[in-house]
């Protein structure tokens, strides 16, 4: 059953103005994010954006923003085919759990301004309401 759906959109040219501001992207991004966003190069603002506009989804989706969650607990990387999934920590996980979903699935594209995420929670669990 579907729990929550949210989307975001973001602007790239504010990621490349982050870069100016020491600490900033250390804030909002997990380790692993950023060293992923740093590999791709010149893609490296896409990366950020598309991974900030999930965040950002993610807490649409569960309809309480992201209100006590810690960024950076929220973590989108790409798994082995490429394709990103979300894994979540301390607060995010507390918020995964207190929104009654058990599963997050993201998608993400990105084109030249602007980077575009979905996010959708699901309970597996079987149970209707």
């Amino acid at each position: 059953m579907i729990v929550g759906i949210g989307v975001d959109v973001v602007h790239v040219d504010r990621f490349a103005r982050w870069h100016t501001i020491p600490g900033l992207p250390e804030r909002y991004f997990h380790p692993d994010e950023l060293s992923s966003a740093l590999s791709r190069g010149k893609g490296m603002d896409l990366s950020l954006a598309a991974r900030f506009a999930a965040k950002e989804a993610f807490g649409k989706a569960l309809g309480t923003g992201l209100v006590g969650i810690v960024l950076k607990d929220i973590r989108v990387v790409n798994n082995h085919n490429g394709r990103p999934e979300i894994t979540l920590f301390g607060t995010a996980r507390k918020a995964l759990a207190k929104s009654g979903a058990s599963r997050v699935h993201v998608s993400l594209t990105h084109e030249r301004d602007n980077a575009i995420a979905m996010v959708v929670l699901e309970d597996s669990s079987g149970s209707s309401v």
